[in-house]
């Protein structure tokens, strides 16, 4: 279009997508007094935010210093460099000078507030990787707050919670498990679920929001508070070019179609390629037989993007997909069938993980992007074979496993709805996964010599800072080591999942979209998932994807801010 286009409506900063990224970028304009209009495909905030545990990865932030845990800039350099190597160094400096100062303009001045995560270890032993200091967690929130609006906030996995609608933290789970053992545990423990069934008079589920649900909340309820516009079930359709540049987006909503002007630009945060099958084929090397992303992303800013002239980023192949593993769920009202196996189960002693062979394939406790990406490269996994977390009935009932809580003693109701394989002996058990018994045998024996030793000479499970940190610190010689032997054995069957995607837009440090002559597009803008990342498919630590999302979608609301002042002067001039 050429200056033909009808306007609907006009407004500074219009912003595609009410996820992480894109609420953030929408808050910051507001705060720079940017008359800003949020627009949002479904009838729900959040995204695959709200999915997510919330922390974020920022390197040399306030909230760990201030606890006492530093952190700088340059170690976190150095760790990136022996991680990625030169690939986008212009992004990785902007967004490690800038990420602990955004997060605390933004902590300023609005209700998002965030915690120390203190211990949380990167996760790759490489030079500069720490152990504290980088991982940053949103403070609970109070969906009441929230009043009606509290229904707009899209619900967490139904797996991960409890009493079908109450959410627990790490520490709350810590506390629930402890709760006969413990005077502050039961006390909290009954708080929590009081709290539960005071709320379940008044809204679908708890309005104690913790980890992605919690930033979302914050992020929603800052938004609220300074009256910027949401206009929900409004995926957007096209981008609007005038002589060059990006003017505004066409949007479908229930009353047709709405074309918006944007004098400072349009922010794209869609959710990145997700469930579009042909994106899907062109960045995946393993195209994913599961997927976390929220339902609703389906590519929309990259395509919408493309025709307006962008690229994708040319590191976009570099092993696109980001992963975790994850177990099919037994139907159930409020559950979406995959159950994320991050850290509660996997780098605990007593637990190992076989292939349809028989054989261990990896370390056990290492990252769940790690783990999966094993799973990934091991020949004898297909997208028709599992592979399987094999433990006794006497791990689960000690630790869990997947859906199953500890302290679960009646393992039969998830034998009968096909959820795990049971069976009195290993032979027994391999014939049912249709695993050699013999090398299912040697297996666990050779695993068990190592619990004895405390020494894993296979794959050097426990040696690391983060497997330590999510195996059992009560158990020697090595936290995450222990026989595999009970009165039963139970196989889980585990499949790697998109959890995001790696490829994406082509940005520079300001998140403005490039074009293929890797110059910026003028008004147009890209964070979150529909960003590629910076990362270039590495995992380097907890919060991979959301530091980023803020940090960028930041940085993006201030550039578009910059350019209306630019713009105002040129006018006066």
């Amino acid at each position: 279009m050429n200056g033909t286009t009808r306007w609907d409506d006009e407004v500074d900063l219009v912003v595609a997508g009410a996820g992480c990224g894109g609420m953030t970028a929408a808050l910051v304009g507001a705060l720079e007094g940017l008359d800003v209009l949020l627009c949002e495909k479904s009838d729900k905030v959040g995204g695959t935010t709200a999915r997510a545990a919330g922390t974020l990865w920022i390197p040399g932030n306030t909230q760990n210093r201030d606890a006492g845990y530093p952190d700088t800039k340059e170690a976190a350099a150095e760790y990136l460099q022996a991680l990625i190597g030169d690939h986008g160094l212009d992004l990785r400096k902007a967004y490690l000078d800038s990420g602990p100062a955004a997060i605390d303009d933004i902590v300023a001045r609005s209700d998002v507030n965030f915690l120390p995560c203190i211990k949380h270890p990167d996760y790759v032993g490489l030079p500069g990787a720490a152990v504290t200091g980088r991982a940053i967690m949103p403070e609970p929130f109070d969906g009441r707050l929230l009043g009606d609006d509290f229904e707009r906030v899209r619900p967490p996995l139904g797996e991960f919670m409890l009493l079908g609608g109450m959410m627990v933290g790490k520490m709350d789970i810590i506390h629930l498990l402890n709760r006969f053992k413990s005077r502050i545990s039961f006390m909290h423990s009954v708080k929590l679920v009081l709290r539960y069934f005071a709320d379940r008079l008044r809204f679908s589920r708890g309005t104690r929001l913790v980890m992605g649900n919690a930033l979302v909340g914050r992020l929603f309820y800052s938004l609220r508070k300074r009256n910027v516009p949401i206009m929900f079930n409004a995926p957007i359709a096209e981008l609007i070019v005038e002589d060059g540049a990006v003017t505004g987006a066409a949007f479908d909503t229930p009353e047709g179609r709405r074309n918006i002007r944007a004098r400072n630009g349009i922010v794209l945060a869609t959710g990145g390629v997700a469930h579009d099958p042909r994106l899907w084929e062109e960045f995946m090397p393993k195209p994913p037989t599961h997927s976390l992303v929220c339902d609703t992303v389906q590519g929309d800013g990259l395509n919408v993007a493309r025709r307006a002239g962008a690229v994708a980023d040319e590191d976009s192949h570099l092993g696109a997909g980001l992963w975790q593993p994850v177990s099919v769920t037994p139907p159930k009202k409020g559950w979406s069938g995959l159950f994320s196996h991050l850290y509660l189960d996997r780098a605990k002693p007593g637990l190992i993980a076989v292939d349809s062979t028989g054989n261990r394939f990896t370390n056990e406790a290492d990252s769940y992007h790690h783990f999966s990406q094993a799973i990934l490269d091991n020949k004898a996994w297909s997208p028709t074979k599992p592979v399987y977390l094999l433990c006794s009935a006497e791990f689960v009932e000690k630790w869990g496993l997947g859906v199953i809580y500890p302290e679960t003693r009646n393992l039969k109701p998830f034998v009968e709805n096909g959820y795990i394989r049971m069976a009195p002996t290993l032979a027994e058990l391999a014939a049912r996964l249709a695993i050699d018994p013999a090398a299912l045998e040697a297996t666990v024996r050779r695993f068990n010599e190592f619990a004895v030793s405390g020494v894993d000479a296979d794959f050097h499970r426990g040696e690391t800072e983060l497997n330590k940190f999510n195996g059992d610190p009560d158990h020697a010689p090595n936290p995450c080591l222990g026989p595999v032997e009970g009165s039963a054995y139970v196989a889980l069957p585990i499949w790697p999942a998109e959890s995001a995607c790696s490829a994406g837009i082509k940005t520079n440090a300001d998140a403005q979209v490039m074009n293929g002559k890797g110059e910026a597009i003028t008004g147009l803008y890209a964070c979150g998932n529909d960003m590629a990342s910076m990362m270039k498919g590495t995992y380097p630590g907890p919060g991979t994807t959301l530091g980023p999302a803020m940090v960028f979608g930041y940085r993006a609301a201030m550039h578009a801010k910059k350019q209306r002042m630019d713009n105002q002067r040129a006018a006066a001039v």
